[in-house]
Formats: structure tokens, sequence, C-alpha cells
């Protein structure tokens, strides 16, 4: 445990959608939640988060931090050891996207995806798996996308770099098994989010025909299954991909 005998949660993108839905169905006494996002300085809502999980009894502390950037992802996460001791639970929630047909994609869209979406995974995992594998415990849970199983027309760069999480977990599940760290993805589906609100209502009404359970996703339907994959009851279960979307894709 921490120095306060707090366990110590690491969430990207926490400041809003399921980065905070993720933060506040975690939030409880006897645990330090860290988290990160990369708002414009003026915006708000990571202070907002911070209140929401004080109201809960938790505690929370947040920094800017660009995750695609290696070194500023390892100063980070060295930060929070020196501050709190220790690592328990990683979520690499933080994520962009860039859409545009293959063939109109520009590479510094591409590029931009992969960053931020694979990359930082990678610089968050490396850098916190350094205490994990010392205190022989950790919780890693990526949250990927349905896009990243079925592909989607459109977001080849996303679709890649949700795919490309997947196998980098499950590399990682082998890797660190025998330290007691689990790793697992959510893969959600169509969730009602910032980012899918500005579709057009058509694009939004073809999804819904495509889901058995006939609604939209809800952050707090990620966030639920975050809770339990970071929960004892999950010990068991590594390398797994965990389907959050109403039966829109069975695998």
């Amino acid at each position: 445990m921490g120095e306060n005998g707090e366990r110590v949660a690491i969430i990207t993108g926490g400041s809003k959608g399921i980065g905070r839905a993720i933060i506040l169905e975690l939030a409880e006494p006897g645990l330090q939640i860290v988290f990160n996002h990369f708002d414009p300085p003026e915006d708000g809502s990571a202070d907002e988060t911070v209140s929401m999980v004080e109201a809960a009894g938790a505690h929370a502390e947040y920094a800017r931090v660009d995750v695609s950037d290696h070194g500023a992802v390892k100063e980070f996460m060295g930060g929070v050891v020196e501050r709190h001791g220790r690592i328990d639970v990683l979520i690499n929630n933080a994520g962009i996207t860039r859409d545009n047909f293959l063939m109109r994609m520009k590479e510094g869209d591409w590029d931009a995806v992969l960053s931020v979406n694979l990359k930082s995974a990678f610089n968050c995992i490396q850098a916190a798996a350094r205490t994990m594998m010392k205190q022989h415990y950790g919780r890693i849970v990526s949250i990927a996308s349905v896009v990243g199983i079925q592909g989607n027309a459109g977001q080849a760069n996303y679709a890649a770099s949700k795919a490309g999480m997947i196998g980098l977990t499950r590399s990682v599940a082998k890797e660190f098994a025998s330290r007691n760290i689990t790793a697992n993805v959510v893969a959600p589906g169509y969730i009602e989010t910032e980012m899918t609100a500005i579709l057009p209502e058509e694009v939004k009404e073809a999804y819904m025909t495509t889901i058995p359970l006939a609604r939209a996703g809800t952050p707090e339907d990620v966030a639920g299954a975050v809770k339990f994959l970071i929960s004892e009851e999950a010990a068991y279960i590594t390398g797994q991909v965990i389907h959050v979307n109403g039966g829109m894709l069975m695998a």
C-alpha cells in the first residue's frame, strides 16, 4: 500500500468522458487516484473531476501530460512513485480520432492517432510496470474499441491503434504474469460521449440498428467492466478482451 495505506491508481485521459466515469466508479476511501489530461490550459474539466472524486470521499490529483511523449510519461510516473510509493492500477484510456477514408488520410493524422492511442499505452505500461514488478502486484486495463476487432470505414488509423493495443496487452499479460500483474482490454462499442456526440444523426441511427440491446452504451457501462477487472475477483483473468457493446459484436 501507499504511504497512507492507500492503493494508487493512474488513469490516462481522465478529465472527461469514459476516463472520468472510470475515475468516479473507482473513487472510494483508500484509493489515491492520479490522472492525466491534455486539455487546453483554460479548460476546467480536470478540476471538476477532482471535485467529484473528493465528494465521493476519495483523493485525486492530476497533471497535464502528453502521454505520447516517452520522456514526459517517465517523469510523470516517477513523480507518482516519489509521492505515493507505489502504482497498483494503470488504466490506459487516453485517445483521439482523426477520421478520414484511407485514400484521403494525411500522414500526420495517421501518426497522431497511433501515437496518442497506441504509443501512449506502451509508454505508460513500460513506466508503471517497473514499479509493479518490484511490488509483485499490478492491474493494467487498456480501453480499446469494437473498431479494433471488426474495423470501420473511415477509421483505418483508429482501428489500427486499437487492434495494436489488444496485441500489446496480450504480450504484456504473458510477460508479466509471473509477477502477479494482470493485463486486460475493455473494448467498448457505441458509447455516448463527447466524441460520438458530433456524429451525424444518420450515422447514430445506423449504429443503433446493429445493437441487439437497442441502446447506446454509457461511460458508466464501460467503467463497471474496468472496476471488475482491477478487483481481486478478477485475479485469474489476464490477456482477455471484455466487450461492452450491447451485442453489437459477439466474439
